[in-house]
């Protein structure tokens, strides 16, 4: 950041009065400029023994699939924006049911919210920023086409949960790749 949104004078990075971590503060107007990390809101669409993924239409990870997600905008909640996302991505309609999945992503300063949700019925297609849906069951999963480690972190404990029985809250934190040699 170069300049304040509130005043166009140019900031600077350094730790203000009264905070413990660098921030971009305007040198005129004294305007502090957080940056915070975005919170990535989606679902896990269920029909009977099966779940709704999305092949990806658009960078990052252009081809491969996902669960329906995406960023959280300002004035919704995690669950109208989890299913808001899957609307527009799958042009599917679910019940959002529960909380399933909270991933800290630091390296990237996101945060995922994945819940679980009841499709309300078949009448799902490819929004923009897919290039298909699909519904698979746990043999047809494309494991080694998923985009992301947190949809494969998501679905793993997904799978097993249903075969347990019961599903359950889970929290991680996905670590930055290692380098490579």
């Amino acid at each position: 950041m170069n300049y304040c949104s509130a005043c166009s004078a140019p900031v600077s990075l350094r730790v203000p009065p009264g905070d413990a971590l660098p921030r971009h503060v305007c040198d005129t107007c004294g305007t502090i400029h957080y940056q915070n990390p975005k919170l990535v809101v989606g679902c896990i669409p269920e029909w009977e023994d099966r779940i709704l993924l999305c092949r990806r239409a658009i960078e990052p990870r252009r081809g491969l699939w996902t669960v329906p997600a995406g960023f959280m905008e300002n004035g919704e909640t995690t669950m109208a924006g989890a299913a808001r996302e899957t609307l527009e991505e799958a042009c599917a309609r679910v019940e959002v049911l529960d909380l399933y999945a909270l991933y800290n992503i630091p390296h990237i300063s996101q945060v995922y919210v994945l819940f679980r949700a009841r499709l309300l019925d078949l009448d799902f297609a490819a929004g923009e920023e897919s290039l298909e849906v699909r519904l698979f069951s746990e043999p047809e999963m494309p494991w080694a086409d998923l985009a992301f480690a947190t949809v494969r972190n998501t679905l793993t404990h997904y799978w097993d949960d249903r075969r347990a029985g019961g599903f359950r809250l889970h929290v991680g934190t996905i670590e930055p790749p290692p380098p490579r040699t």
